[in-house]
């Protein structure tokens, strides 16, 4: 057998060349399947019940959405340039980065929580509609990603390695990722 056609029993093809650990690009193409699912079945509900969906979606706070948007796109910046300054072996510099990523983080979870709680205070609530149950279902899991994900940059921010930094960096990127296409869907599209 030749050089090239030995496999290292290590190995994880094509997602060895990823950044950070490969088990967690398993955990976070298993997410975004879960979270399409999620995708597909808003789709197709809204699409069974246009009328009532647009109606119920007229009542959320789409600039709530909207500052959470931008909140967790400066998050991944944040987390962004505390893996490069992991990367240089600035390990202050990359906790810092990292601790700026997680308080954003806490800003989400904050506008969430007041955005919840206008709701609630409307009379609404996950039963309300298929609309709310599946709006709290999606938004309620990603607000569950996003408390894992400052759990994860608190944890590689102490454990402070390239490889460490680049695992947990790599899920608060999916974790904005599935915001930035959460909120078009539920909240912009009609």
């Amino acid at each position: 057998m030749e050089p090239s056609e030995t496999t290292d029993a290590g190995s994880w093809g094509a997602l060895d060349h990823l950044p950070g650990n490969p088990l967690m690009w398993v955990l976070i193409i298993s997410e975004i399947l879960v979270f399409g699912a999620f995708f597909c079945a808003f789709s197709g509900a809204r699409a069974w019940h246009a009328a009532a969906f647009a109606a119920d979606q007229m009542q959320l706070n789409r600039l709530a959405g909207g500052a959470n948007t931008m909140i967790l796109l400066t998050s991944g910046l944040f987390a962004a340039i505390g893996a490069r300054n992991a990367a240089l072996g600035r390990v202050t510099a990359c906790r810092l980065w990292l601790g700026a990523a997680a308080l954003m983080g806490l800003g989400f979870l904050t506008v969430k929580g007041f955005e919840y709680s206008a709701e609630f205070s409307h009379g609404i609530g996950m039963e309300t509609s298929p609309f709310f149950t599946l709006f709290f279902l999606m938004t309620g899991f990603h607000a569950l990603h996003v408390v894992l994900g400052i759990v994860i940059l608190g944890i590689v921010g102490w454990k402070c390695s390239i490889e460490n930094v680049e695992t947990g960096t790599a899920f608060w990127h999916m974790v904005d990722l599935i915001w930035v296409l959460l909120y078009p869907i539920v909240y912009l599209i009609r």
